[in-house]
C-alpha cells in the first residue's frame, strides 16, 4: 500500500468495506460498480473534481476495491486513495465525450479479463453520475452478467458516522458558525448581494484559525423579499433592500463532510408574518429536537415538528430534514432517509441530519435550521449560531 496521508485510518476503510460486502450479500450481488463520488470517497478516500467524466469504484468479491477513471484522475487516486497501484486503473483520454466508444466498454473488458463477466453485478441506477448510455454499454459488454439495482446500497452504510467522521462534521459546524457570524457582521441595505456571497465564501474557505474549509456541495442560497418564497434561488448583483428578509442556506465543509445551517436576516422592522413564523418554527424545532432520540423513527421526529405547526395553522409541504455527511456537488444530502410522515427508519446514535424547518409562502421565506447528531440522549448540535430571526437596520 502507498504511504500517503489518509483522511481516515486503514482500519476504518476496512470496516467500511466489510459493511458494504455484508450489504452486497444481503442484496444478492457479487460485484458492485459504484459511481456516486461520495460513495467512492467513503470507500477508498479518493477525492478529486472528476465526477463530470465517467468513473467508478468497483467492489469485487474479495480483495481491495478498484478505482477506474480517466487517466489524469488515476494520478489523483494515487495521492488520495489507500489503494495499491495495481488497483488504480486509468483510461485513455480519447474515451472522454466520444460518441464512438465509452469508458464502460473498457470497464466491461477489464471485468471479463478478471473472470467477473458472468457475475451478479450491482449498479447505482438512480444517481446523478451513472448515465443511461453507461448502463447500455455495460449490458452490451457483459452479456452474461446479471445486473441488479443497488442505488443507495453504499449510502445506507454511511448512515451511522464513526467518531472520526463526527469530528469532521463538528469542524464543518465550526466553519458554518463563522460563515453566519460574518453575514450578520457585514450585511446592510445597499450592499450588492454578490459582494455578500464573496464574504460568505471567504469565511467558509478560510475556516478557523485551526483548520480551513473545503468547497460545499451546494452554492449559497439567499433569495430576498418575495423571491424568498422560492427555496432554491442563488444570487445576483442587485443591492439588498430595507424592509426585506433574506434567508441564507449555506454549509461549512471539512474534508468533504458538511454541516448545513440556515438563518434568516431581516433588514429593518420585521412584519407580523415573520414574527409569527419565527415563533412557530422555534417552538416546533424544540419539539422536534426533543423527539430526535435514538429508538424513535424519522416519522416521529418530523411529526413532533409538524404537530406544532398545525397548532399555529401552518401547513408545510415536503419533508423537514434529511441525512448529511460526506458529499460532492450537486447535493449535500445522503439520499436515504427523510424526516417526513411514512419514513419509519429508526434513529441510531451517530446518524446526522439537517433539520430543515424552512417555511415558504407567497410573500416570504423563513429558514432557521439545525444540523444534529443523534446520541444516546439529547441530540448534539453541530453548529453554534443563535436560533432566531436576525434583525438588522
Amino acid at each position: 500500500m502507498p504511504d500517503i496521508p489518509l483522511k481516515f485510518s486503514r482500519a476504518e476503510y476496512a470496516d467500511r468495506l466489510q459493511k458494504t460486502r455484508r450489504a452486497m450479500e444481503e442484496k444478492g450481488v457479487d460485484l458492485l460498480i459504484v459511481s456516486d463520488p461520495s460513495n467512492m470517497n467513503w470507500l477508498t478516500g479518493y477525492d478529486g473534481w472528476s465526477f463530470y467524466v465517467h468513473q467508478a469504484v468497483i467492489v469485487p468479491p474479495e480483495g481491495e476495491p478498484i478505482f477506474f477513471g480517466r487517466g489524469m484522475d488515476a494520478v489523483g487516486a494515487r495521492f488520495t486513495a489507500y489503494l495499491s497501484e495495481d488497483n488504480i486503473i486509468g483510461y485513455a483520454d480519447d474515451y472522454v465525450q466520444n460518441t464512438a466508444k465509452h469508458p464502460m466498454d473498457l470497464l466491461s473488458s477489464i471485468l471479463k479479463d478478471k473472470g467477473w463477466g458472468a457475475r451478479r453485478i450491482g449498479v447505482e441506477m438512480d444517481n446523478y453520475w451513472f448515465s443511461a448510455r453507461a448502463f447500455a454499454a455495460l449490458q452490451a459488454g457483459l452479456p452474461d452478467a446479471r445486473f441488479h439495482d443497488t442505488t443507495a446500497l453504499v449510502n445506507w452504510q454511511r448512515a451511522v458516522k464513526s467518531g472520526a467522521e463526527l469530528d469532521c462534521m463538528r469542524k464543518a459546524g465550526a466553519i458554518v458558525t463563522e460563515m453566519h457570524r460574518r453575514i450578520v457582521e457585514v450585511i446592510e441595505p445597499g450592499m450588492r448581494k454578490n459582494d455578500l456571497v464573496a464574504e460568505i465564501y471567504d469565511a467558509g474557505i478560510r475556516g478557523t484559525a485551526d483548520f480551513g474549509g473545503d468547497y460545499p456541495a451546494i452554492v449559497p442560497l439567499l433569495p430576498s423579499g418575495r423571491e424568498a418564497a422560492a427555496a432554491h434561488l442563488t444570487w445576483d448583483d442587485r443591492p439588498l433592500k430595507s424592509g426585506e428578509g433574506t434567508f441564507f442556506e449555506i454549509a461549512g465543509c471539512y474534508n468533504r463532510y458538511h454541516c448545513p445551517l440556515s438563518r434568516t436576516v431581516f433588514l429593518g422592522k420585521p412584519p407580523k408574518v415573520f414574527v409569527e413564523g419565527e415563533k412557530a418554527v422555534l417552538e416546533g424545532m424544540a419539539a422536534g429536537l426533543d423527539a430526535a432520540r435514538a429508538g424513535n423513527t424519522c416519522e416521529e421526529f418530523a411529526g413532533a415538528f409538524y404537530s406544532v405547526l398545525a397548532k399555529y395553522g401552518i401547513h408545510k409541504d415536503g419533508r423537514t430534514g434529511y441525512p448529511i455527511g460526506v458529499s460532492y456537488p450537486p447535493d449535500w444530502g445522503e439520499r436515504t432517509m427523510s424526516l417526513r410522515p411514512g419514513d419509519r427508519t429508526v434513529l441510531q446514535p451517530g446518524m446526522t441530519f439537517h433539520f430543515m424547518t424552512g417555511l415558504w409562502s407567497d410573500e416570504m421565506g423563513l429558514e432557521i435550521t439545525e444540523t444534529i447528531a443523534i446520541t444516546d440522549g439529547a441530540p448534539e448540535l453541530l453548529a453554534n449560531v443563535p436560533r432566531k430571526l436576525f434583525v438588522k437596520d
